[in-house]
């Protein structure tokens, strides 16, 4: 994962709604557009954009279902999220590292 591909996820979670939403997804499974709306306090209008954006961004996937969308969390994706956040982490720990050595040994 690069930061170009990453980017699009952490703007889609940067809002508190649509992470809220995402955290429903996580610890519910997947729900309808009704269900998942209720963990927001905005319209369903609102929801559904957010949860529209969320797709684009590859966080959520919907089917239909009748009338209903049932939607659930993209969890390959966030895995992938988690392992270029653990890969930066490791890199920071590196740099911190050789700026301590290279402090010490003056």
């Amino acid at each position: 994962m690069s930061a170009e591909t990453a980017a699009p996820v952490f703007d889609a979670l940067g809002d508190p709604h649509r992470l809220r939403m995402v955290i429903w997804l996580c610890d519910s499974g997947p729900c309808s557009t009704t269900v998942v709306t209720q963990s927001v306090p905005v319209t369903r209008q609102a929801a559904t954009k957010h949860l529209a954006l969320l797709e684009s961004a590859g966080v959520v996937s919907s089917t239909k279902r009748g009338r209903e969308r049932i939607w659930s969390v993209q969890t390959a994706l966030l895995t992938d999220i988690g392992d270029y956040l653990e890969r930066l982490s490791r890199q920071w720990d590196q740099r911190i590292e050789r700026l301590r050595a290279f402090v010490e040994d003056d």
